[in-house]
């Protein structure tokens, strides 16, 4: 479903784990933002042809960080797409993701996805896409997590740094998120951004007084 001019939020079920990949587009270009569960292609391929995006006219994911919730389908993609697609993560997750190292929350299942990183990204890097995203480096719920600012529409794709419940903010999500007090100082990264929206990857959208929220949250922190 279309929520802001350009930005499409995906509803995928997986085994009672609802998930929020988007995908950002415009006339030249279609970004994708993380993949999904394993075993989710299908779905993730019929939710995106129902926005009439073929999943095959991709140019680029960005993912959000190494967990297999992130990169499940990661493997498909790069099968049905092959070079035109570009795969984007922060350098501290690329070797999890390519499977140079099991991952570090999901590494004990079997057949573990697995797929390339074309391009490292860095904190405060501008991907010349949709009007420009700009990464924001958050680690704590792993190493190389990132969320995404889009400037145009003053968005914030928090990834796994926040989740949501009926709208409202829950903050971190403890029991998932490695390193507690790395993930609080990124959280405050957010009240630097002047923000109307926020997508949690698990909850969807906040667009309610969000700046006043996280400033709630980080002064909780």
């Amino acid at each position: 479903m279309e929520i802001l001019k350009g930005i499409e939020m995906l509803q995928l079920n997986f085994e009672g784990n609802v998930i929020h990949p988007i995908l950002i587009r415009d006339e030249e270009t279609a970004v994708l933002i993380d993949t999904g569960f394993p075993g989710q292609y299908d779905d993730l391929r019929r939710a995106l042809e129902k926005l009439g995006m073929p999943i095959s006219q991709l140019k680029a994911v960005i993912l959000t960080h190494q967990d297999v919730d992130h990169i499940g389908c990661l493997p498909e993609i790069l099968q049905d797409c092959g070079s035109q697609v570009k795969i984007y993560a922060h350098e501290l997750d690329k070797p999890y993701i390519e499977g140079q190292l099991p991952l570090l929350k999901d590494g004990h299942l079997e057949h573990l996805p697995k797929g390339r990183v074309d391009e490292t990204v860095t904190d405060g890097q501008e991907l010349p896409f949709c009007g420009g995203i700009r990464v924001i480096h958050t680690p704590g719920h792993t190493p190389g997590h990132i969320s995404l600012y889009l400037k145009q529409s003053k968005t914030l794709i928090a990834g796994d740094s926040m989740y949501s419940v009926d709208g409202m903010l829950g903050g971190i999500h403890e029991p998932t998120t490695l390193d507690i007090e790395i993930a609080r100082l990124s959280l405050k990264k957010f009240t630097e951004l002047d923000i109307t929206s926020v997508f949690c990857y698990h909850g969807g959208l906040s667009h309610r007084n969000v700046n006043e929220q996280i400033s709630g949250l980080t002064q909780e922190l």
